[in-house]
């Protein structure tokens, strides 16, 4: 089945969603259909308020939007009635963590050190892709764990990646620090002092952190992960 509306309602309707209302654990493409909206840059991408993608110069100095409590289809990027309850939806920690990846990796020099060194350590990634930020969990783990990648940096890059580490390891990983809400506020702002654009990943930790479960880390990653590198093997190969 294809990964669309009608295909997604036909799969909640046979095993009859609305009767158990389960919490739902998706990326964030998955939640646009869950909840009937708009996917790709659009103005008001966010599932919880009326956040404005295309107003750069609000994204780092406000935190407070309007929320999002009327869903009416025609109106703010809605297209279909939704599927499920905005509350049952859980924001995905793997899929943060990529998003944060990519928004600092792109605003890294493509012609320094940093590059090099990803490309030694990543060997079986394009160069496009190295730049553009594509990675997967692995991958990450594998930056993370290298000494010699944070030394090709330069000061306001290293302090940006030193904080995401401890971001990945203690918030968005299977351990939630006492001290978590400081560590992600401290990264958020060395990722505006490093000119990172705000995604609606990144937005949902500037925003609506309060929206994380408390019990977050009880939400492992690697059973999607390995999914996802399973269906990636299948498409190189057909």
């Amino acid at each position: 089945m294809k990964e669309e509306y009608k295909a997604i309602s036909l799969v909640l309707e046979k095993i009859n969603y609305q009767e158990h209302q389960w919490v739902i654990y998706v990326d964030l493409k998955m939640v646009n259909f869950l909840l009937g909206q708009q996917s790709g840059y659009t103005k008001y991408p966010c599932f919880l308020c009326l956040w404005e993608s295309r107003a750069k110069h609000e994204h780092w100095a406000r935190k407070d939007r309007p929320p999002r409590e009327y869903v009416v289809v025609g109106g703010q990027n809605v297209i279909n009635e939704p599927l499920v309850a905005q509350d049952r939806i859980i924001l995905p920690p793997l899929h943060i963590k990529l998003g944060l990846m990519k928004q600092f990796v792109k605003t890294l020099n493509k012609d320094g050190l940093c590059t090099e060194q990803r490309a030694h350590k990543l060997p079986e990634r394009t160069m496009e892709k190295l730049n553009a930020g594509v990675f997967d969990g692995p991958q990450i783990r594998q930056l993370i764990d290298d000494p010699h990648f944070i030394t090709s940096m330069n000061e306001i890059a290293s302090c940006a990646w030193s904080l995401f580490v401890l971001v990945v390891k203690s918030f968005l990983r299977n351990k939630k620090a006492d001290k978590y809400t400081q560590l992600v506020e401290d990264m958020l702002f060395h990722f505006n002092r490093l000119c990172c654009n705000m995604s609606v990943k990144v937005h949902y930790l500037h925003s609506h952190l309060d929206r994380f479960p408390e019990n977050l880390g009880d939400l492992r990653e690697e059973q999607g992960e390995r999914f996802h590198q399973e269906i990636k093997t299948m498409k190189a190969r057909y």
